[in-house]
């Protein structure tokens, strides 16, 4: 079954969340537009409403990750799901059980939707395959492949700063080669018709394929960040990485850190994004993950009202069509 078939109700509304690749454009902006009727309750003296009042939410990350794991646990608890976070360093799977086993233990627990983290690509395909009916799947991040939520939050971000996609020139700048939020990026970026999508990195940084995925692809930082609107900055993600990659960090910061001096190539009013955790110094100076172009922490603020609207939809049109088969 294909991740567009999987990720889709018969009627075309969204069941699991497993990829950007395949989602229409009309359905892109359909979360942002659900993201942004959450996005005042982070202010709200109560945060909560009832959407997902007595499911249960299974956090289930594989690899750790405090931020995407906290923003996902306090999306769940806002929409007054009660939220099961496992630990997997005691969990069964380390003691030898299948991972198919482990969800399904789970899921015998009644829990109605399982946000999961992995180190493989695919592996949360394969488990949106064979859960239950009822149960929504969501990735939040599965080895090289894609992190379709950090792609979303980082559009809702963009859209808050920049109203017209067909008008813009982004920057995505760095690990390209492993980045699994790049590739949702750019899948996302080009589904909303982007101007022009411009990677920036070494040739040891970026993929074999990177001709085919249709962005503009730069070596050198200077010429590439020249009149762009977004710099998305991404990690060096040395746990990755085979050894002979990189020189060192204090050369990969000579050639691609940003600092101020190469923001001013941008558009005055370009703003810097990062994913998270930025290492400073390394792939950002502080006074420009500081300074006032970064919407970094908007991005980590924004990343709460995109994972609600996307549990909220996911789950409620899951069973819908479930309860319709019944």
């Amino acid at each position: 079954m294909s991740t567009h078939n999987l990720q889709l109700t018969p009627d075309g509304k969204l069941q699991h969340l497993l990829d950007t690749e395949g989602l229409s454009r009309s359905l892109i902006e359909h979360i942002l537009d659900q993201s942004e009727s959450f996005i005042d309750l982070n202010t709200a003296s109560i945060k909560k409403v009832p959407l997902l009042q007595g499911k249960t939410v299974a956090n289930l990350f594989f690899e750790t990750s405090t931020r995407t794991r906290t923003t996902f646990e306090l999306a769940a608890k806002r929409l007054s799901a009660d939220v099961l976070n496992v630990n997997i360093a005691t969990s069964a799977t380390s003691k030898g059980e299948t991972l198919l086993d482990t969800i399904k233990n789970i899921e015998a627990m009644h829990s109605d939707m399982f946000v999961v983290r992995h180190a493989d690509s695919g592996a949360v395909n394969f488990l949106a395959q064979h859960v239950a009916p009822h149960v929504s799947v969501i990735n939040a991040g599965d080895g090289r492949h894609a992190h379709p939520t950090q792609a979303l939050l980082d559009l809702f971000t963009i859209r808050r700063h920049k109203t017209d996609f067909k008008k813009l020139r982004i920057a995505i700048v760095g690990d390209i080669l492993h980045s699994r939020v790049a590739r949702s990026q750019i899948h996302a970026l080009k589904t909303m018709a982007t101007a022009e999508i411009r990677v920036i990195a070494p040739r040891t940084l970026l993929p074999t394929s990177i001709a085919q995925w249709g962005v503009s692809v730069f070596h050198d930082l200077q010429q590439g960040l020249r009149d762009v609107d977004v710099i998305i900055m991404l990690r060096l993600q040395k746990e990755r990485m085979q050894s002979g990659l990189l020189p060192s960090e204090h050369e990969f910061y000579h050639s691609y850190g940003l600092t101020p001096e190469r923001l001013r190539l941008a558009k005055p009013d370009a703003i810097v994004m990062h994913p998270g955790p930025a290492n400073r110094g390394v792939e950002i100076a502080s006074s420009v993950a500081d300074g006032p172009q970064s919407v970094i922490l908007e991005q980590v603020t924004n990343g709460i009202a995109v994972r609600m609207a996307v549990m909220a939809m996911t789950l409620q049109n899951r069973q819908q069509t479930a309860s319709a088969k019944t």
